[in-house]
């Protein structure tokens, strides 16, 4: 399957609790450390929800 590597690049302040809780569910714990996923539907729909504030970059 393809990896993913996640950062988050804006600030989750002031956004609405749905999407700080996505954030946290990707594993994202500080500002612009990376994370690594394995792309699955599950994955895909939550990077979908909270794309305004991560970057993508596929390996």
């Amino acid at each position: 399957m393809a990896k993913v590597i996640i950062k988050q690049i804006k600030s989750g302040i002031d956004r609405p609790e749905r999407q700080k809780k996505t954030l946290r569910a990707l594993g994202i714990r500080k500002m612009h450390s990376p994370v690594e996923h394995e792309v699955t539907p599950q994955i895909q729909g939550m990077i979908e929800k909270v794309k305004h504030l991560i970057s993508v970059e596929e390996i």
